[in-house]
């Protein structure tokens, strides 16, 4: 699959990129070569395989979901400049019109 220099330049708006004029061609290249290696994927049975969470056939041991800390507003609040019924207090940044 070979890609059209429109293509390319979509792509690169899409994914936020920046390329050069120059590099189009190039680009163009490597990405028509890592979309043929996609399509080589599909090509592979995969009709008897379980699907992994991992590579490796391990049970991954869970700790229990406890509080360890907290329960400290007052400490915190200290460092605060300024702070109303256990809240920081924080200049409006937004405001509405009409």
């Amino acid at each position: 699959m070979s890609l059209d220099e429109q293509t390319v330049r979509k792509v690169a708006r899409l994914a936020n990129i920046e390329i050069a004029d120059s590099d189009v061609d190039r680009i163009g290249t490597q990405l028509s070569g890592i979309l043929q290696w996609v399509e080589q994927l599909g090509e592979v049975d995969t009709d008897n395989v379980e699907p992994l969470a991992n590579v490796v056939n391990i049970d991954l041991h869970l700790r229990e979901d406890e509080v360890t800390d907290g329960d400290c507003a007052d400490k915190v609040l200290a460092n605060a400049p300024e702070e109303t019924q256990g809240f920081f207090v924080v200049p409006k940044v937004v405001e509405q019109e009409g």
